[in-house]
């Protein structure tokens, strides 16, 4: 068991078989049962503040939290002192995420352009979900470079970072000023005791929860709050002493990334990805929503990655990274368009739970998200193949 959680491919595996649960149960005689508990109502009164929510928002805005914040935690770290922290180094997973967001957004458009509500799931195909993406690589052993590992690993994390900009300007209710100006006082909190230098993580998170409630309560959306607690912890400098502790951020990181992957990431599959083969039609197939979503991930997402990564080479703004070619490099791109969590996640808001438009997502991203697997899978294969003797 210890030797199945080493693997780097067992986060995706755990989340894979989260998400076949679901669907298990959405096509089983415990669906009503699985349904009427995610709309529970949970919550409390705190003084003059009630937070009464159904099971499925403390999920999706509550947990999913957590995922955002180490989401944070990761883009902090990589551009202050990994991947990202030079110019150089950023300019080739840049470029590459820029067009793996913007060219299965545009793909989407021209295929919902007709239909307004259709319109505002555009964002779908636009995320990469690092854990199934990751997980595809590894399967593929020792033969991948780790260069191109970190190439995929950066684009994904650049990804993530548009995601979150993408739902803090798209993806917001009707505003309360009140609760916003709470949340600007809160994050102002959080920058002084950035400041101050202040090293203990718990002053962060407590005025990270307070954050959390305000934005909840503020029509921006909850999950955000974990992002900007994250970039308000401190990373500090690693020491020279192997045996002192590690700096905050990276100690959170650490203690934070098995509770993500195989807690918090599965049990948002176990809610959000059951699919009711009972509500699927043949113009479920056909409809835009399920084709935009599944034509972003599947074409437009691989497409717009190499775009992107052939502009900067040609250029001369960045080079391949050593031991890769555009043969891999071409299944890597596929392997982005496996987008799963964070395309789920953002269809959710997009069309909340009415409508048959949650089916249509589902459909869509796993179409979309298998085929990119399938596809980037055998192209790697192909790849890596040892020259001939």
């Amino acid at each position: 068991m210890r030797d199945f959680f080493k693997r780097d491919s067992s986060a995706g595996l755990v989340l894979g078989a989260a998400a076949l649960a679901a669907v298990g149960i959405c096509n089983s005689g415990l669906a009503p049962g699985y349904r009427q508990l995610l709309h529970t109502e949970l919550g409390g009164r705190f003084g003059e503040l009630a937070v009464m929510q159904p099971l499925l928002v403390w999920i999706n805005d509550g947990l999913m939290a957590v995922f955002f914040f180490l989401v944070g935690i990761e883009i902090k770290r990589e551009i202050l002192a990994g991947q990202l922290s030079s110019a150089r180094r950023l300019s080739l997973p840049m470029a590459a995420a820029v067009g793996g967001m913007a060219l299965p957004a545009a793909i989407y458009a021209a295929v919902n352009w007709r239909d307004p509500i259709g319109m505002s799931g555009w964002a779908i195909p636009t995320a990469t979900d690092i854990a199934f993406a990751l997980a595809a690589l590894s399967l593929l052993g020792s033969r991948v470079p780790d260069s191109l590992r970190i190439f995929l690993t950066a684009v994904a994390i650049l990804d993530d970072l548009g995601a979150v900009a993408i739902i803090a300007a798209f993806y917001t209710d009707d505003l309360s000023a009140t609760m916003l100006w709470a949340a600007a006082v809160c994050l102002a909190a959080l920058v002084t005791l950035n400041r101050l230098r202040v090293r203990p993580p718990a002053a962060y998170l407590l005025v990270g929860v307070m954050l959390w409630v305000c934005l909840l309560k503020s029509g921006v959306h909850a999950t955000l709050a974990g992002v900007a607690t994250a970039f308000a912890i401190p990373l500090a400098p690693p020491g020279t002493d192997p045996q002192a502790p590690p700096p905050p951020l990276v100690g959170l990181e650490r203690a934070l990334e098995p509770w993500v992957n195989y807690g918090i990431l599965p049990v948002f599959a176990l809610a959000n990805a059951g699919l009711s083969f009972a509500d699927v039609r043949l113009s479920s197939l056909r409809h835009t929503v399920t084709l935009g979503i599944a034509f972003g991930l599947f074409l437009g997402k691989p497409a717009g990655v190499l775009c992107g990564v052939w502009a900067a080479v040609r250029s001369g703004f960045a080079e391949l990274p050593e031991g890769v070619d555009f043969a891999m490099l071409r299944g890597a791109a596929c392997l982005c368009g496996i987008g799963f969590t964070m395309s789920l996640f953002i269809g959710s808001l997009a069309f909340g739970d009415g409508g048959g438009y949650p089916t249509l997502v589902k459909l869509g991203v796993i179409l979309g998200s298998g085929a990119a697997a399938a596809a980037g899978t055998l192209l790697l294969r192909g790849a890596l193949q040892p020259p001939p003797p």
